[in-house]
């Protein structure tokens, strides 16, 4: 093999392992995207409530379970209404500039937006200093969210 053919054979594995450590747009786990949880029912019943394997749609490359056919229809109107800012990834963790998994029963909804934390200790520092971490975390968002 010349220099060439062996530089480049080390660059393609160097980006094919860059690809591969890239998180998702959505952060999902084998439940789905919020875990398996209803986006919906943040907003309808101020609660998260587990989705069922019944009720799914695709968005985004995640797939989002709801409790009902009703939370179904809701979500299929208006996606971005209901999915979580910055792909459900932490806000206090893309304030600072990195995706962190969250859970379902740390969340708040601000301006009619959900955010959701890493867990409930990490929502109380967050909910501390909301504007100015929602600003930092969206202008963040935008490089992180193909990272």
């Amino acid at each position: 093999m010349n220099m060439q053919k062996i530089a480049f054979t080390i660059l393609l594995t160097a980006l094919s392992l860059a690809v591969m450590a890239q998180k998702p747009e959505v952060f999902s786990t084998k439940d789905g995207a919020i875990r398996g949880y209803d986006p919906v029912s943040y907003f309808t019943d101020s609660v998260p409530t587990k989705g069922s394997a019944e009720f799914v749609a695709d968005y985004k490359g995640a797939k989002w379970h709801f409790a009902s056919s009703k939370n179904l229809a809701l979500f299929n109107s208006n996606p971005e209404k209901y999915t979580p800012q910055f792909g459900g990834y932490c806000a206090f963790g893309m304030s600072r500039g990195y995706k962190a998994e969250t859970q379902p029963d740390a969340w708040t909804i601000v301006d009619d937006k959900l955010y959701l934390n890493y867990n409930v200790k990490v929502r109380e520092e967050w909910n501390k200093k909301q504007a100015e971490l929602i600003s930092k975390a969206a202008a963040n968002w935008v490089t992180v969210k193909t990272q």
